[in-house]
């Protein structure tokens, strides 16, 4: 008697540990954005940027804040030498032909989500549309190289010969 009540309480407890590895599961995919439980139909448009950066499948694609898409698929389209980017929109939003797209991040280094700016047109993006109105996304990287070389040229500048020159006529004009 004493054998089976054990084992009754061994059952439930490993019950109670396998719901909360279940429950950690869903949490841990859910918060990576690798799952998604909304089964609603939508419609399919596919958007050409020059530079992604980290934007990945699934990421959340928001108007307003609210999320009207996620990012289904992307790919290299060597034709036209960009980013394919698949979207497959809730079929619940509809924006204007002419709204364009942009790739933001989530505060300074958060996940990288494509943003809504809706137009102004009559005529509503429909299943299989491609959006050329995109702006691509801003890499760090890319901004820190640019600082850089922009006070590289500006130390050269005050090196040679024509700039200290020049920064000495800048000089004799201010007095």
């Amino acid at each position: 008697v004493v054998g089976m009540q054990r084992s009754k309480v061994d059952s439930w407890v490993c019950l109670f540990v396998m719901a909360g590895i279940a429950a950690l599961l869903f949490l841990a995919l859910k918060s990576a954005n690798m799952l998604n439980l909304n089964t609603t139909k939508g419609y399919q448009i596919t958007a050409m940027f020059q530079d992604i950066g980290g934007l990945k499948p699934q990421a959340a694609v928001r108007s307003s804040g609210v999320v009207v898409g996620r990012v289904s698929k992307i790919a290299y389209d060597s034709k036209a030498y960009q980013a394919a980017v698949t979207i497959e929109m809730d079929e619940r939003y509809h924006f204007p032909s002419d709204s364009s797209l942009r790739i933001l991040t989530s505060g300074l280094l958060g996940d990288q989500y494509i943003g809504v700016d809706a137009g102004y047109s009559d005529a509503s993006w429909k299943q299989g549309d491609t959006v050329s109105n995109t702006q691509s996304a801003v890499v760090l990287e890319t901004l820190i190289g640019q600082f850089m070389n922009s006070k590289a040229l500006d130390a050269a500048k005050e090196t040679t010969p024509a700039g200290q020159a020049a920064g000495a006529a800048a000089q004799g004009a201010g007095q």
